[in-house]
């Protein structure tokens, strides 16, 4: 397609994205990307929705939702990735994550969550791939561990920590040195050090269940946990079937 526009984070990794939703996201994180005005699909009104072809998809495996939440229109989002032979949903709502049709991972903090709570999920389901959980400087102690300790230690699921980086919202003066202004992808952000990075992977270093999301690097080609989480749950799925 001459048109398909590529997410630049997800290009080369064997990953694909795909909105079927149009519009903004209703959830209205602060800071969102998305709604922010620099998604890699502006203007929205002209690229949306966002699906790929079966034959773009092949051998591909399709994020639904980059943008915008697999919850939002759910059945419009399930309906459009049945086409799809291997396919992962992404939100921030705990609604029915079992009855998904295949993998989902789990914004653990969003909006305003995420300095203050996280989703508790007693026993996650099975298709549960991993959970994603916001993370800066100032909410490692009040929702961080907490999160990884209930998610990884008590229940065995994964946790991939995104670490925020922020457009408009000030860092509060405690953590100013934490942060520095630079390009991230397309657009410039107040975005954690790279040592600050590493001390807080080092904090986690024994826990083999934790992660970072985009690992020696904010691109997904030198990561690998989404496509490494989603065999894994296939596999657990599998095995549930059995």
């Amino acid at each position: 397609m001459a048109d398909w526009k590529w997410n630049p984070k997800v290009k080369g990794s064997g990953i694909i994205e795909c909105i079927p939703q149009t519009g903004q996201c209703p959830n209205g994180c602060v800071d969102c990307f998305f709604n922010g005005g620099r998604s890699y699909l502006e203007p929205l009104s002209e690229n949306l929705p966002h699906i790929p072809t079966k034959e773009m998809a092949h051998g591909r495996v399709v994020r639904m939702n980059d943008g915008n939440d697999s919850n939002v229109q759910r059945e419009l989002v399930e309906r459009t990735a049945k086409q799809f032979e291997d396919v992962f949903f992404n939100t921030s709502n705990v609604h029915k994550l079992s009855q998904y049709p295949g993998p989902v991972v789990l914004t653990l903090n969003p909006a305003n969550m995420t300095d203050k709570s996280f989703w508790v999920i007693k026993i996650p389901p099975i298709n549960l791939m991993f959970c994603r959980i916001r993370t800066n400087m100032w909410n490692l102690k009040t929702v961080v561990k907490h999160a990884i300790e209930h998610y990884t230690i008590r229940n065995k699921v994964p946790i991939v920590l995104t670490y925020m980086a922020y457009y408009t919202q000030p860092i509060p003066k405690k953590y100013s040195y934490a942060y520095v202004w630079k390009k991230r992808t397309l657009n410039s952000y107040w975005c954690l050090k790279d040592e600050c990075i590493q001390d807080i992977e080092d904090m986690f270093a024994d826990n083999p269940l934790v992660h970072s999301c985009g690992y020696k690097g904010h691109a997904c080609t030198a990561c690998g946990n989404c496509l490494r989480e989603y065999y894994a749950t296939k596999e657990r799925m599998r095995k549930e079937c059995t």
